[in-house]
């Protein structure tokens, strides 16, 4: 361990210095930065999704879609756009403070720490990154352990393409991560569950670091009575491939649990079958069409929320489990007890309970009943419903007739409230995650107003509160004693 605080303080001390050079603010330094991320990937391909394979079982086409294409995406994004981010920009001062200037310089932190996840590895490592480099900083990511593979590749890696000297990859379990929060950061970041968070938070604290806390929770997805046949198929295709689709359901924005009338809910259960079907095939487990269940602890927290014996009646659809490959089928539960422990915390796995309303205006308290979630999901035409949605309910984002397609968007904040987390980041919003805005006002050596000095007296009063009142101009007529 000792050798290991040793690294661990070298690392952050050559960060340190490499920071208080100055390289990092240059925006050619930046943008080398990117390039290489870019060549990084695009040379290791394959390594990639070998490495998102052994740690996860995610085929090729997955793994690109939801962790190669993403960072690829991100990273192109924050090129084009990074002149225009990096410049100041210029605020309209009221006339009262006429003639200075003012402008709002956006400035690096210094040096930041991102804690990645480890159902998204690459991912949720670098893409929080590249709004870093960005953003002029220099960086230590900390993977998780429990995807060693990718964390693996990427601490071999980067220091062979990227800045060895301004970004680390700091591996290691629990006790790296602790000693790595008792450091001193200009800024944390953080992706995992809302238990560790609170770990995260209070530790930052400690030096009164900003942190960003990307969490999880329970994600609600609405499914309102369509009429239309079409509508129905497409909603319930969407529902299906974003439940079980992205890493077997381990996603922080997965569709948790669903709301539906009671009258419609038969009607869901039965095309989800036929779906679920064609997507996985009939023997999910032997096409190798979804993720695995990352490891043995996971997998028995899942077993014993299906195997808790207030919830086994519950099961209409799968079910059944293989701990050898670390594999659950597609499991869709209905109406389980809403105490069980299924339906307060989240699941993090292939497991759909789908709970029934009266009327689908329900969803709303019963949403509101519950901590709020990083994303609400609701398929519907009624426009009525999606206002009340709205304005009735708080959640990191709402997405109406789609699910998980939010978290692409890099127009888009991302980022939760409450209990799934603050902070949010993506595209432009990514830099501004990793950056102070500072303010910068250029003041000017005339006009010199004495009322604004001691020693004080009744008209200087009158002055300073009609100053508050009044524009420049009307100070200024005021004082050569003109009427408007």
């Amino acid at each position: 361990m000792e050798a290991k605080i040793e690294v661990l303080e070298e690392s952050l001390a050559e960060v340190r210095k490499t920071f208080r050079s100055g390289k990092t603010r240059s925006v050619s330094w930046r943008k080398n930065q990117l390039r290489a991320l870019i060549q990084l990937i695009n040379d290791n391909e394959d390594k990639v999704m070998k490495a998102l394979y052994d740690d996860l079982g995610k085929h090729p086409v997955e793994a690109y879609r939801d962790e190669v294409g993403v960072v690829l995406k991100s990273i192109n994004y924050a090129l084009n756009n990074i002149d225009k981010w990096t410049a100041a920009k210029k605020s309209s001062l009221p006339l009262l403070f006429f003639p200075a200037k003012g402008e709002v310089l956006p400035e690096p932190f210094g040096v930041v720490v991102i804690f990645s996840s480890w159902n998204f590895p690459i991912a949720m490592a670098l893409d929080p990154l590249i709004g870093a480099i960005s953003a002029g900083n220099t960086v230590v990511i900390k993977p998780s352990e429990q995807a060693s593979a990718c964390s693996a590749f990427l601490a071999h890696y980067i220091p062979l393409h990227m800045d060895s000297k301004a970004i680390k990859v700091i591996e290691g379990g629990a006790e790296i991560s602790e000693l790595l929060l008792q450091q001193k950061w200009d800024k944390i970041f953080f992706t995992g569950s809302p238990r560790v968070g609170r770990i995260v938070m209070t530790a930052a604290a400690r030096h009164l670091t900003p942190v960003t806390l990307e969490l999880g929770g329970k994600c609600p997805t609405i499914l309102d009575s369509l009429s239309d046949p079409r509508d129905i198929k497409v909603a319930v295709k969407r529902i299906v491939a974003g439940k079980w689709g992205p890493c077997s359901g381990q996603a922080c924005i997965g569709v948790d649990y669903m709301l539906v009338e009671e009258k419609f809910a038969p009607v869901f259960i039965e095309l989800a079958q036929g779906i679920i079907k064609r997507c996985f095939g009939e023997i999910p487990k032997e096409t190798k069409r979804m993720a695995r269940i990352v490891n043995k602890h996971h997998f028995e927290r899942l077993r014993n929320l299906i195997e808790d014996p207030l919830v086994a009646d519950s099961i209409v659809y799968g079910g059944s489990l293989d701990e050898e490959n670390l594999f659950i089928e597609p499991t869709i539960l209905l109406n389980p007890p809403l105490d069980a422990e299924i339906m307060t915390e989240e699941i993090f796995g292939p497991l759909l309970p789908i709970i029934t309303l009266r009327n689908i205006q329900e969803s709303v308290e019963f949403i509101n009943s519950r901590p709020k979630p990083l994303a609400i999901y609701a398929f519907t035409k009624n426009e009525a419903l999606k206002g009340k949605i709205l304005s009735e309910t708080s959640s990191g984002s709402v997405t109406f007739n789609d699910v998980m397609v939010q978290f692409l968007c890099d127009e888009l904040p991302f980022g939760g409230v409450g209990q799934s987390g603050f902070g949010r980041y993506h595209g432009k919003y990514s830099f501004e995650t990793f950056s102070h805005e500072k303010a910068v006002m250029h003041g000017s050596f005339f006009p010199e107003i004495g009322p604004r000095y001691p020693p004080w007296n009744d008209f200087k009063q009158k002055f300073i509160r009609l100053g508050y009142a009044l524009d420049y101009f009307g100070l200024l007529l005021l004082l050569l004693g003109i009427k408007r």
